[in-house]
């Protein structure tokens, strides 16, 4: 079998030399010495001024909406993982949906002033597979509407934008470190900000709103990680160079083993320094998609529909015009990517994908 993602695993042996020192300490959770550890490395990796480590991706969507005091209508993206909507919807908000770019499948910034209102208070956009929308327009709409910027960066471990990392973008910009991440904690995300001030507030709203074993800050949700995820960040957090290097080559080498199969490939955003995390295809319809993900699962290689279905189209949201992501979301799927994914296997997926086509 081959899976669409599996989890990078380091070397049994540095885990376990993390979880010894937790059991001698006892210290399983809240504000542990290898979560704050972790927190100072990823900082230095990334280059990154403020970070917050938290439980996950979604958490920090949350945190994130809530302590930049967003109300009424935010401003997203149909195409992204639902969790993008539904933390909006979870805050009491409102989605509103722009179509994106069916080229770089992000937000298209070119739609989104026609979408303003006066109950709008930001815009959500999401960097999709990893690759950086157009931020400078963004930041262009947002400052002349007096409107925040939250960058869902769930899939962009490792990626840059005008050199710098692409997590110093927005107000505030998220990041997931799920197990299917190129980077993972096994559950765990992160949030970051430029602003100080901003990153205290986040870091009361991650702990119930503590300040102190007494007292109350605010409003505050169990946004905390515990030590043994932060180990397992700790531990891969060594190998992340060789895991970009490695993704890098297998992106390139499906690239050109695809060359005969009739599809389009995402146009990645010219500043970017690309992590090269997905393989996503897009197919010339859904017919012919569901007849390759029928062979290729055939065969034991199964891929993803992602993402599917178009967010436009939940029952739970109210019902925007986004033809664009309703056309890719029918026709895209994410190849098999992941470190262990061998030359061999990429090529017996392609063949798969070959032999369909000419049949």
């Amino acid at each position: 079998m081959i899976p669409v993602t599996k989890p990078f695993m380091p070397r049994l042996e540095e885990y376990e030399s993390y979880i010894r020192g937790i059991w001698q300490r006892q210290w399983l959770t809240n504000n542990g010495p290898l979560v704050n550890e972790l927190e100072l490395q990823l900082k230095q990796y990334l280059n990154v001024p403020h970070m917050l480590y938290v439980n996950n991706g979604s958490s920090a969507l949350q945190i994130a909406i809530k302590a930049l005091g967003l109300k009424g209508e935010i401003i997203t993206t149909p195409f992204s993982f639902i969790a993008t909507t539904s933390s909006i919807l979870w805050e009491g908000w409102k989605p509103v949906f722009v179509d994106i770019d069916p080229h770089t499948l992000n937000i298209d910034p070119a739609l989104i002033e026609a979408a303003i209102t006066p109950q709008t208070s930001a815009i959500l956009a999401t960097h999709v597979f990893g690759n950086p929308c157009d931020i400078d327009a963004i930041q262009e709409i947002a400052t002349r509407h007096n409107l925040k910027v939250i960058y869902d960066a769930a899939h962009c471990f490792g990626t840059k934008y005008k050199g710098r990392s692409v997590f110093q973008y927005g107000d505030i910009s998220i990041t997931s470190f799920h197990a299917t991440k190129l980077y993972h904690t096994i559950e765990g995300g992160a949030v970051f900000t430029q602003d100080a001030d901003l990153l205290k507030e986040m870091a009361y709203m991650r702990n119930f709103g503590f300040n102190g074993p007494e007292d109350f800050a605010c409003v505050g949700i169990n946004g905390k990680n515990s030590e043994f995820h932060a180990a397992m960040g700790l531990a891969n957090l060594k190998y992340v160079d060789d895991l970009l290097r490695k993704r890098k080559a297998q992106y390139l080498h499906y690239t050109e083993l695809l060359k005969g199969l009739d599809m389009q490939m995402q146009a990645i955003d010219k500043n970017a320094c690309h992590n090269y995390a997905y393989f996503p295809i897009i197919l010339p319809s859904e017919t012919v998609l569901k007849k390759m993900e029928a062979h290729l699962i055939g065969h034991g290689i199964y891929p993803r529909r992602y993402f599917y279905p178009s967010l436009h189209t939940l029952r739970f949201v109210e019902k925007y015009e986004c033809a664009n992501s309703l056309c890719i979301a029918q026709r895209i799927m994410c190849l098999p990517m992941h470190h262990e994914l061998t030359e061999e296997e990429m090529h017996m997926i392609v063949r798969v994908l070959l032999r369909t086509q000419n049949h």
